[in-house]
């Protein structure tokens, strides 16, 4: 078949490469999002989609809109037979969803009808699934519901950070994508309605969501924590400035202290939650970079019962 590739960030790379190294299909264009602002000098930089297209030597097309009628002309003109999706970032309108002769076929990173939305890996983590995966469908005019081609399962690691998870998904499921355009083209895959029951969704996570609330259970702590990092990050206060919690660990011995409350050792620091203590084990101070959570404590001298929050 002859595809065009919607995709944008560093996740979207391994299945473009897959496409590419199929031989079986033609990758005639990518779609983008357009240049952002990126690093301290805020200069326009290309999505990571974009760098790697252009590698390749392939048609790139940054739309401002995939309305725009500039773009819906150029895609008509190129006339793919389908268009791979995997995190484009940006809603289809029917014009252009009608353009392909056999439609956007989506990689989402969940189960589906489990996780519908911008941030499935993200709440996967926070709600604690041991089992989490990657889903092709066809695009509709609904969030994320269309009928499903294929999945592929992926359990979850206690240490995973949602940066962890993603990275395994997004080589699993660059696999599933190729299997799916080849499965459309010789007709042995035929796309399954979504169940009715089981939706979940999984909206972007804010930073006011990656607040940490050490009155929460100590899982719930860690999953927080694991389910916001990299991005947006999980925090809380110290003193009245914001700190990062990169990784924290669950300590169900630990039960003699207050929700919040801090407990400097010599080569550990642990807090309180709502059930048991989680030893903190990175940190990133506001304006600072991050370091051990032991060598932060150290610097900053706890006074005995001192806790984190507001």
């Amino acid at each position: 078949m002859k595809l065009v590739f919607a995709g944008t960030p560093e996740v979207a790379v391994p299945a473009l490469d897959a496409l590419l190294a199929s031989g079986r299909h033609e990758v005639a264009a990518v779609i983008t999002r357009p240049d952002a602002p990126a690093g301290r000098g805020r200069r326009l930089v290309a999505s990571p989609v974009a760098q790697r297209a252009e590698e390749a030597g392939i048609e790139v097309l940054k739309p401002a809109r995939p309305r725009d009628e500039g773009f819906l002309a150029r895609l008509r003109e190129i006339a793919p037979d389908c268009c791979p999706v995997v995190a484009y970032g940006a809603l289809l309108p029917k014009v252009a969803l009608d353009i392909p002769a056999r439609g956007w076929v989506n990689l989402h990173f969940s189960l589906l009808p489990a996780w519908r939305g911008a941030a499935p890996v993200q709440h996967s983590l926070m709600a604690g699934d041991e089992v989490t995966g990657a889903s092709t469908f066809l695009i509709e005019e609904g969030l994320d519901s269309g009928p499903v081609y294929g999945v592929v399962t992926e359990d979850v690691r206690p240490t995973d950070t949602s940066g962890d998870l993603l990275t395994r998904l997004a080589f699993a499921g660059a696999g599933l994508l190729a299997a799916t355009m080849d499965g459309i083209e010789d007709g042995t895959l035929k796309a399954v309605p979504q169940p009715v029951d089981g939706v979940t969704l999984a909206p972007k996570i804010q930073v006011e969501d990656a607040h940490v609330d050490f009155a929460a259970p100590a899982l719930r702590v860690d999953r927080v924590v694991r389910g916001c990092t990299p991005a947006p990050g999980a925090w809380t206060l110290f003193r009245g400035e914001r700190l990062k919690l990169i990784q924290v660990t669950p300590l169900p011995e630990r039960t003699d202290l207050a929700p919040a409350e801090l407990a400097p050792g010599k080569n550990n620091v642990y807090a309180g939650t709502g059930s048991y203590a989680v030893e903190l084990l990175w940190v990133q101070p506001q304006g600072k970079k991050p370091m051990k959570a032991a060598d932060w404590a150290r610097g900053v001298r706890i006074a005995p019962g001192e806790r984190l929050g507001a």
